[in-house]
């Protein structure tokens, strides 16, 4: 697994004085052991210590930050919580990293037009427990959802359990104050459903910081649902799991959530949470429906069919929020409970249809037997959303490396069967060499074309998303596959 290690220097240094004075001292950090705090998101495989951190606290501080960093083409990256998964918020060398953890305020809630506005480091589940009182809730919600910033679910547009009924975080914003690569803070959408115009807020989100900084966020609450049900269901075989799913959706259910675990997530579920699995599972399928109780009620029952025609050896019902969180806490603690089993583990995120969840999934496990690599599957079963988690030892020489070709040949899998390469992780540093297998060098240049209109000069996140990212003005021409690019080399976008 590519790690680049750098360290800062150069014209970003230079702006810790004038930063310093602008937004006060104490909000900039350039002591190295302070800066390694910073090196890294979620996926540490990527590591960059920058030349600068800034402590935002107020969207004044952003716009200074930003302005100084256009007038002296210094590069900059934002980061929110750190927990992302593709290395998007990794520094570069000689850049300022922008911290926006601190901006926590819930700027108002309107439970009557089912509107909250934030700042971009309000944690995901605050929205929900401020919607809460009211009978609302906010929909996307990451498996991170406790710890996970706002701003970093917008950059990534990040998804979740119940996204399948609810949609992404795109279809939960509708609006956010921007400031742009030149310092400008301008507000895109606002409280109303739908805009005239260019959809400028879709392309923000998404975009992974390479289009500005958000610094407020207006999102859409819905109607906490009159009631909740959910099933825990053990299948004897994986096909029987992934073909019930399908099953499901094609009777014309839409559930909340459906989940599902193989025996080798289970394993380290239960090592880790003692979450209670059925025993001798091949894999299991967390199903949630809501609504309306006649309608839940009526659904539950052909649910509960569908998955006995599959096989189902048993079926679980949660009899109270207490159950219903036990049923949740091991498929939401998946990713860290691999420690349990493994040395080291990288989760990979790409997209298949749903439909072709049985052979999809049975190919992944001849890739890993190939390879002689252990792969454990967590995913959200009903959007064909696949996440593997891919098992090695780190303290193996070339063990990563093994590691990473498994999830990037996966990854080419889901492009084959027609789906993506990610689908709530974002591209970030990890996926950008496999943009040019799922997109020809036209539609590169055209999504270049878009963040050149935004951010001419190129300093906002370089080196993310794009295989062989282009000076804005450049010459189309022929791309190549191959990611040469170092990320600790800021001024190179």
């Amino acid at each position: 697994m590519t790690a680049s290690e750098g360290s800062g220097g150069g014209r970003a240094e230079r702006l810790a004085g004038p930063l310093r004075d602008r937004i006060g001292a104490q909000r900039v950090l350039t002591e190295p052991a302070q800066l390694r705090t910073y090196e890294c998101d979620g996926l540490a495989a990527f590591r960059v210590r920058p030349a600068v951190v800034v402590l935002a606290e107020h969207r004044d501080h952003v716009v200074e930050t930003v302005r100084l960093c256009a007038e002296h083409g210094v590069p900059f990256v934002a980061r929110g919580s750190g927990t992302g998964l593709s290395g998007g918020a990794v520094p570069v060398a000689d850049g300022v990293l922008i911290v926006l953890s601190r901006m926590r305020r819930v700027l108002s809630v309107d439970p009557a037009n089912a509107r909250v506005v934030v700042e971009p480091g309000v944690i995901n589940l605050w929205v929900t427990r401020e919607a809460a009182p009211h009978g609302q809730a906010y929909a996307p919600d990451p498996s991170s959802q406790q710890v996970c910033s706002i701003g970093g679910n917008v950059a990534e547009n990040a998804g979740g359990a119940h996204c399948l009924k609810y949609g992404f975080t795109v279809n939960h914003v509708t609006g956010a104050e921007v400031v742009l690569p030149d310092g400008e803070a301008v507000r895109l959408g606002g409280s109303a459903p739908e805009h005239p115009g260019y959809d400028l807020l879709g392309a923000f989100v998404g975009s992974e910081g390479t289009l500005g900084v958000a610094t407020e966020v207006t999102v859409r609450t819905v109607r906490a649902p009159e009631t909740v049900s959910t099933m825990l269901v053990g299948f004897h075989t994986v096909a029987d799991a992934a073909g019930t799913v399908s099953d499901i959706i094609a009777a014309g259910i839409v559930p909340a959530a459906i989940e599902m675990m193989d025996a080798l997530a289970i394993e380290a579920a239960e090592a880790a949470v003692a979450c209670g699995y059925p025993d001798g599972a091949a894999a299991v399928l967390v199903i949630e429906l809501d609504g309306p109780r006649v309608e839940v009620e009526e659904q539950f029952g052909q649910v509960e069919a569908i998955a006995a025609a599959r096989a189902a050896f048993e079926t679980r019902i949660a009899r109270d929020d207490t159950e219903r969180a036990l049923m949740w806490k091991g498929r939401k603690s998946a990713f860290a409970a691999v420690g349990r089993i493994s040395p080291a583990y990288y989760v990979q995120d790409g997209v298949i249809p749903r439909t072709r969840l049985p052979e999809i999934l049975d190919e992944v496990g001849r890739l890993a037997d190939e390879a002689g690599i252990r792969v454990a599957n967590v995913f959200h079963a009903g959007d064909g959303n696949l996440h593997p988690l891919i098992l090695f030892d780190d303290r193996v020489a070339g063990a990563a490396h093994a590691a990473e070709e498994l999830g990037f040949a996966i990854l080419d899998l889901c492009v084959d069967a027609g789906g993506s390469i990610t689908g709530e992780h974002g591209v970030g540093l990890e996926k950008r060499s496999r943009m040019s297998y799922q997109f020809s060098e036209d539609d590169l240049d055209t999504m270049q074309l878009v963040r050149c209109a935004f951010d001419p000069a190129g300093i906002a996140n370089p080196g993310k998303q794009f295989p062989t990212p282009r000076l804005c003005g450049e010459r189309p021409g022929v791309r190549t596959a191959a990611d040469t690019h170092d990320p600790s080399l800021g001024e190179v976008f």
